[in-house]
């Protein structure tokens, strides 16, 4: 069965951040600094997600979607990061989960969408090794729970850019500017993957997958110093994540200066363990240079010659085909089944005076990219599911409530759900499947 399915993640949707025992997440603290998301936004109430579940779930009824994807949040499980289990936390997911099964949607929990409990940050966060123990810990503890009704499982989303928004480059929680010092928050996270999937494995996951978000990298031009750099930065973007979790092995570094330290006996074995699919989260291609100053080995010199997004990203529909045949040509049988777990663009949606949301440019991303995941089938990549980003207009992180990706709109200041019109062309081409 082909899953059609939105993805959603706690922090960006479900508000209620201090009720029933939820703890504090580094992006409560991030968001209430002044300066770090446009316009002050924060995520306190969100689309009222929490308060406004059973809505949601009747919209991706109406929808026609047979899966969705959502996160679970840490902190409301575990408000310390260890510990003690808060029960209320997951009562909220029990019965958002018996409410999925019950209208035949496949649920697909991610164990971390980036809302790190605070208190683990204060330790250190993902630079300290400890925290991928603690996040098996957490994973078990879920997983005693709710393995029973759920059949797929993704322990981290997109390890690099918490990596480097988070840690790198301070633009995400929880803010810090290490630049390349951030590297053992990779393999931490990685760890704490690999350690996650031993105890889900454990306790009966059918399916346990990795959600990576993937890159097409276009060197600039055909110059070595270009294509040095181009391959430089899908080593970070790209291999630096996958290889360890298909191949057992991370890319080599030292040409970089730089090396994993921290990687100890063992830890590979664990992160490397067998997989039932690998998630794919695609916006757009990068396309690199050779730098021109110090610093990194690679320089971002911009996509152009495409439409774009209301976030200035490029929409490029055969760049979700490339990607995902360039990674069956890379990984061969190493690679398991793929599902698009993101996919999705911001747009400037606005009610009509009638009421209704014409958002003919997301009808016509989403027809794009879902003719280039039929090519790609086509061309032998085993493809077996493909998840829109998102349900509902959110929290955008660090762009606050200025960025539209949903196909339900939400009116921030009511909470008022709308479907736009791409939520029609979507359930009519599940309908067709």
């Amino acid at each position: 069965m082909f899953l059609w399915g939105t993805a959603t993640a706690s922090y960006q949707i479900e508000g209620a951040v201090a009720e029933d025992g939820r703890g504090a997440s580094i992006w409560d603290t991030f968001a209430h600094e002044p300066g770090r998301v446009r316009g002050g936004d924060t995520g306190d109430v969100a689309c009222d997600h929490y308060h406004r579940w059973e809505e949601d779930v009747e919209l991706m009824s109406g929808l026609g979607v047979n899966s969705y994807r959502f996160s679970i949040a840490w902190p409301r499980v575990q408000p310390d990061g260890k510990g003690a289990i808060n029960q209320a936390g997951l009562d909220f997911y029990d019965r958002l989960t018996d409410a999925l099964r019950e209208r035949d949607i496949v649920p697909a929990a991610t164990l971390f969408h980036w809302d790190l409990p605070q208190p683990l940050e204060d330790e250190g966060g993902w630079l300290n090794r400890d925290t991928a123990y603690r996040f098996a810990e957490y994973a078990a503890a879920v997983a005693d729970r709710l393995a029973d009704r759920i059949p797929m499982w993704i322990t981290l989303n997109e390890p690099f850019v918490h990596m480097v928004f988070g840690y790198a480059l301070g633009a995400h929680a929880p803010g810090r500017t290490l630049v390349l010092d951030a590297l053992p928050a990779a393999h931490h996270q990685l760890l704490g993957h690999g350690l996650a999937v031993r105890e889900l494995r454990a306790r009966g996951a059918e399916q346990v997958l990795i959600t990576n978000n993937c890159t097409p990298v276009w060197p600039a031009s055909a110059d070595p110093a270009d294509l040095a750099a181009a391959d430089a930065y899908d080593i970070l973007h790209n291999r630096l994540f996958n290889d360890p979790v298909l191949l057992g092995s991370y890319p080599d570094l030292s040409a970089y200066g730089v090396s994993l330290d921290c990687v100890r006996d063992g830890d590979l074995d664990l992160i490397g363990a067998p997989l039932d699919g690998i998630g794919i989260n695609y916006y757009n291609p990068t396309r690199i240079a050779a730098p021109t100053g110090e610093g990194l080995p690679f320089e971002d010199a911009g996509v152009t010659g495409y439409p774009t997004t209301a976030f200035g990203w490029p929409v490029v529909p055969d760049g979700l085909r490339e990607l995902l045949v360039g990674l069956r040509a890379r990984y061969g049988d190493a690679l398991p089944p793929v599902y698009v777990t993101e996919n999705g663009c911001s747009q400037p949606d606005e009610p009509a005076p009638d009421g209704t949301v014409d958002d003919q440019a997301r009808i016509d991303f989403l027809d794009g990219h879902i003719e280039a995941v039929e090519r790609a089938r086509a061309e032998g990549v085993d493809v077996r599911g493909y998840y829109v980003w998102s349900l509902l207009d959110n929290f955008e992180w660090a762009e606050g409530y200025s960025q539209r990706f949903g196909l339900v709109h939400v009116d921030f200041p009511t909470g008022k759900r709308t479907p736009k019109a791409s939520y029609e062309w979507l359930r009519r081409r599940i309908s067709q499947g």
